[in-house]
């Protein structure tokens, strides 16, 4: 269901194309950690373990914004067009050979001098679905059941959503962590940031913002920080997010890479020390704490609580 030219682009830049539409990549954090011993931000907050994590989307192309500072392919960088899929995978399929394909490009480190055996062997063993990666995961019609299947294989999951679809959030099983994305404070903001397919998803937005009360996981509302276009009214996020009571808030630098280098500049990705700013200013409209943060990954991390809660599992 994927073009042959997407699909060419996809496979150019280490995506495993699995099934019709999901797709596995391997993280940078997942090579520092068994290479060089470095963990990213997800391991430092919330226990999970950046070797034993599996990046996967289930709608790899398909999604609702076409975001600026996306670093994934777009319908408008490369002049095609695709339509949703009209026969979705199964939810099994979709995770066995999401860790069959994980498995495979991990294949690699086996005789790597610089990765312990034992790590490696626990890297082919993943414990944890971040089911994120590209597209809109929240498009794909049986996302419960693949929260469910994750979970059936004793991994823990983060589900990453750009909220356009608060009818689907409504009715999923419940993710070991929800992600909400939060790109801009106001609606004029959110039309030139992430270039909705209608104007209509604004409000869908704010329903699934005001949804997050209904989880009993931890929440987080993210903000990808773009310097000169949504680093501002940090009063009007807060009074979107307090609609929510988010466990979390994570501010995260927008990164200069992949085909967002074609929309946006160099100087559009804030430093650590730009990022820590504008988060303490928003901590301050929240009432929220800055509990922790890592500079290379320009991420700060707001909470209502005292210390994150550890969701990875061993």
């Amino acid at each position: 269901m994927i073009p042959e030219e997407v699909a060419k682009i996809l496979r150019k830049e280490k995506y495993a194309i699995v099934g019709r539409h999901s797709a596995v990549k391997k993280c940078r954090w997942l090579h520092e950690s068994l290479v060089n011993n470095r963990y990213c931000y997800k391991q430092k907050f919330y226990g999970i373990k950046s070797h034993r994590c599996l990046q996967m989307t289930p709608a790899v192309i398909y999604c609702t914004h076409q975001c600026l500072y996306c670093w994934r392919v777009q319908k408008g960088d490369i002049g095609l067009d695709w339509e949703m899929p009209s026969e979705w995978d199964e939810p099994e399929i979709i995770v066995e050979e999401s860790i069959k394909a994980q498995r495979q490009i991990l294949s690699g480190y086996k005789a790597h001098k610089k990765v312990p055996y034992e790590k490696y062997l626990e890297a082919i063993e993943p414990k944890h679905a971040a089911i994120s990666l590209s597209g809109e995961p929240t498009l794909y019609p049986y996302l419960g059941e693949l929260i469910e299947e994750f979970h059936r294989k004793g991994m823990s999951t983060f589900l990453v959503t750009n909220g356009t679809q608060p009818q689907r959030l409504a009715e999923i099983t419940q993710p070991s962590q929800l992600y909400i994305s939060l790109s801009a404070p106001d609606i004029e903001t959110y039309k030139a940031i992430c270039r909705p397919l209608s104007p209509k998803l604004w409000n869908r937005i704010m329903e699934s913002i005001e949804l997050i009360q209904s989880f009993t996981c931890p929440t987080v509302v993210r903000i990808t920080a773009v310097k000169g276009l949504n680093m501002k009214k940090p009063e009007k996020y807060a009074k979107i997010i307090l609609k929510g009571n988010p466990t979390y808030v994570e501010v995260k630098a927008y990164m200069y890479v992949g085909l967002s280098r074609q929309r946006l500049k160099f100087e559009n990705m804030p430093t650590h020390e730009e990022v820590k700013r504008f988060a303490t200013q928003l901590a301050e409209e929240l009432s929220y704490d800055i509990i922790d943060e890592s500079e290379p990954s320009r991420v700060v991390l707001l909470s209502r609580l005292k210390k994150p809660i550890k969701i990875g599992k061993e």
